[in-house]
């Protein structure tokens, strides 16, 4: 297609032009059996349990520091069905395109979205496109669906925290929503932050064969680590207290977060897991993180006790203790 070329109503009305977008860009870039059957419904093989997540991204700039919104609509879906225990296998792709939009801006994001599943190891099945009037959406959304195995024996739920588990994080915190307002205009902020989204489903892997006593995992994405610790917290009713002095916080972040005088705790991340594991296996869960490139920051910051109410303590640095409540409004919209 022409470097040039715009996207029209006409892309997303059916006929020469869609399927020309279809045969010249789509279906070249997620290329599969599977896929080039070009039918109404994909027909796949799933055998036992079965993990399903369908999310949308509306992030605001569609490119950032570190990945952009295709990188991000594929590695975000991975990420929720590996927070299962699940293989993920298969995804939709759903875009809802803005008129005007530059088909090379497009033919961009369709490129990373193929090289973000082709790392992750699934296959893009089927999907949508529709392009509304101009001012109709901003640029582009996309809607993603996952579909992923999940072996019969991995019981993983935000339901399962026990008293005693140690809480692991994979490494630095707070680093996508960082890259996004220091990319947002209205912050006027120059910092080398870059996001951290990236799909964890081998990382994961790693994890599970190694102990069969990890009882949760979350990804902490909007609210961030605060905000979904008190999911967990609630969700087991127990009580979660974090070591201040253990989180691990780059100096960039950290300096990024002291001049807005916002909590790193509560930004979001796209690359990072919370593992809820069984003190006994700590210790080589936390080894077997740091061995893998996306946990060679990882650090225990905390630990699970039974507790008078579900909540999140955290000691601080100077031995005193504070409730780390949930996220309440918004802290960045359109931050995925």
């Amino acid at each position: 297609m022409k470097n040039n070329e715009k996207i029209l109503l006409a892309h997303g009305g059916g006929g020469k032009l869609t399927h020309r977008l279809l045969k010249e860009l789509i279906f070249p870039a997620f290329s599969n059996p599977i896929l080039a059957k070009a039918e109404d419904a994909a027909i796949l093989d799933l055998k036992g349990k079965t993990a399903f997540s369908t999310d949308s991204f509306v992030i605001q700039p569609i490119f950032f520091p570190g990945g952009d919104i295709g990188k991000l609509a594929v590695c975000g879906t991975v990420n929720d069905l590996a927070m299962m225990g699940a293989k993920p296998l298969y995804l939709t792709a759903a875009c809802i395109v803005e008129e005007g939009l530059e088909v090379s801006t497009l033919e961009k994001i369709i490129k990373s979205m193929a090289k973000a599943s082709q790392e992750a190891g699934v296959k893009i099945v089927g999907g949508d496109l529709k392009v509304v009037e101009k001012n109709a959406c901003d640029k582009i959304f996309i809607n993603t669906t996952g579909l992923g195995s999940i072996p019969k024996k991995i019981d993983i739920s935000a339901e399962n925290a026990r008293p005693g588990d140690a809480v692991i994080i994979n490494g630095f915190i707070g680093e996508h929503a960082a890259a996004i307002m220091s990319a947002r205009q209205d912050y006027k902020l120059k910092t080398s932050i870059k996001s951290d989204c990236a799909s964890l489903n081998y990382l994961i892997a790693g994890l599970l064969a190694k102990s069969g006593h990890i009882h949760v995992m979350r990804d902490p994405t909007r609210g961030g680590v605060a905000t979904t610790l008190n999911e967990i917290a609630q969700q087991s009713n127990v009580e979660i207290q974090l070591e201040e002095d253990q989180l691990p916080i780059s100096a960039a972040v950290r300096g990024f977060c002291e001049i807005l005088g916002i909590d790193p705790l509560y930004m979001a991340n796209e690359g990072k897991v919370l593992v809820f594991v069984a003190q006994k296996d700590s210790g080589k869960i936390l080894s077997a993180m740091r061995k893998h490139p996306l946990g060679k920051k990882a650090q225990i910051i905390g630990k699970v006790s039974r507790g008078n109410n579900p909540q999140v303590l955290l000691r601080t640095s100077i031995g005193s203790t504070r409730i780390m409540d949930m996220l309440t409004g918004e802290q960045l919209p359109r931050i995925c």
